[in-house]
């Protein structure tokens, strides 16, 4: 970017005293064979100031976008979520750990993905994925699990992936607000975040998350390919 800025100025101050020569030339008729030489030196001058303030104003706002997503991600990552009721921590102590699927919306919204999400519980598990849901109308939302002895494995499975829940919700509300009001996206519209294993940004939509693409898309966190398919968790939002 500083190269930039010294072409740029380089570039204009070319372009000011061809101007310069410019009026002159005009001004003097013994100087007007000067004419198409001067106005070709002008041209090249004021073309490489524009070519090299785009590339200026490009470079700044993807450094601009790049500064934003680091601290939307920062402050997510001080977000506090209880595990049960004796231990509260940070979003950030599951950097490494887990890939958090946020949702945010009525208890309703919340309730519908829970049901969704059921076939694919095994799969979500295998993959780290861990939900944390987040009821925007205040109302905890009803999970009912089947209480059986045929069903008591994939029941403690489906109370692991459904284990997390968010604390200081005026923290939580406040940081959702922000990032719809970024996207354009209304402030009632449920919403879904996907991150990655390093905690960052990995997907996000209005809606129910699509459980059935996170189990096709993203690795175990388990097994030969643990590690070496850990920065396959998608590119950054």
């Amino acid at each position: 970017m500083f190269f930039y800025l010294a072409f740029i100025a380089s570039g204009g101050l070319g372009a000011l005293i061809a101007i310069t020569q410019l009026i002159g030339a005009l001004a003097n008729s013994s100087k007007a064979a000067a004419l198409p030489e001067i106005a070709k030196g002008l041209a090249i001058d004021i073309g490489a100031v524009s070519i090299f303030a785009f590339l200026y104003l490009r470079e700044n706002t993807a450094k601009n976008a790049q500064l934003a997503r680091l601290s939307r991600e920062e402050s997510l990552s001080n977000l506090k979520l209880r595990v049960d009721q004796k231990k509260t921590i940070s979003l950030n102590a599951f950097r490494g750990i887990a890939r958090l699927v946020i949702l945010a919306g009525p208890s309703s919204y919340i309730t519908e993905s829970f049901k969704l999400s059921e076939p694919f519980t095994e799969g979500l598990l295998e993959r780290g994925v861990l939900v944390v849901p987040f009821a925007t109308d205040g109302v905890s939302p009803a999970f009912e699990f089947e209480e059986n002895e045929d069903t008591k494995e994939i029941t403690g499975k489906r109370k692991r992936l459904w284990q997390l829940s968010p604390v200081f919700v005026t923290e939580w509300s406040k940081w959702l607000d922000e990032q719809k009001k970024l996207a354009n996206i209304s402030p009632d519209s449920p919403v879904y975040l996907s991150l990655r294993m390093d905690g960052r940004v990995r997907g996000s939509g209005v809606g129910n998350p699509p459980w059935n693409a996170f189990v096709a898309q993203l690795p175990p966190v388990k097994g030969i390919w643990s590690g070496v398919l850990d920065g396959m968790d998608g590119r950054v939002l």
